[in-house]
């Protein structure tokens, strides 16, 4: 899923928020016994139209927090937001997760489950109806999520685009 309109964002000028998604334990079998380690999946955004994930493996919880934190950093995409909802419906996959998203009227809230609902709640959008199809894998649904948000362009940038002025985009 190679997105050319992806727009990177600079971390320096963000007051961002972070949203753990999920924390599992992963364990190493050696010939000494079991080996315990934590992998956590975060959501950082600044509830303004910027999101990014990220994941980081430790020892313990609190350090593969933090370094999920790092990561998502290193990889914030700018969304379109408007009227605290999304543009235009939008489908994405990623791995098994299938994930479908679109516009709600004011007052709606976050329709949407467990990992979906951090990433929304991360770019600002308050008032979205989602759902996820196929595996309920928090790390591919991220992922998916930020796929399909990323893909996501509004009226002006499609008028910039085809290089006409916003009154005729939206006439037959």
């Amino acid at each position: 899923m190679a997105n050319t309109n992806v727009k990177r964002v600079k971390t320096s000028d963000l007051e961002l928020k972070d949203r753990l998604v999920a924390v599992k334990r992963v364990t190493k079998v050696t010939k000494g016994g079991r080996h315990f380690s934590f992998a956590a999946i975060v959501v950082v955004g600044d509830e303004n139209g910027v999101v990014g994930y990220g994941l980081g493996k430790a020892n313990e919880v609190t350090t593969a927090i933090s370094k999920g934190i790092e990561d998502a950093k290193k990889n914030l995409v700018k969304v379109p937001v408007l009227n605290k909802t999304i543009p235009h419906e939008q489908e994405a996959k990623f791995g098994g997760a299938k994930v479908f998203m679109k516009p709600a009227a004011p007052g709606t809230g976050v329709k949407a489950g467990g990992a979906m609902r951090a990433v929304f709640e991360s770019v600002g959008v308050q008032n979205v109806l989602a759902k996820s199809k196929g595996s309920s894998n928090p790390h591919n649904l991220v992922k998916a999520t930020v796929a399909a948000l990323a893909e996501m362009r509004d009226a002006y940038t499609i008028a910039g685009l085809r290089g006409i002025p916003m009154s005729r985009v939206f006439k037959g």
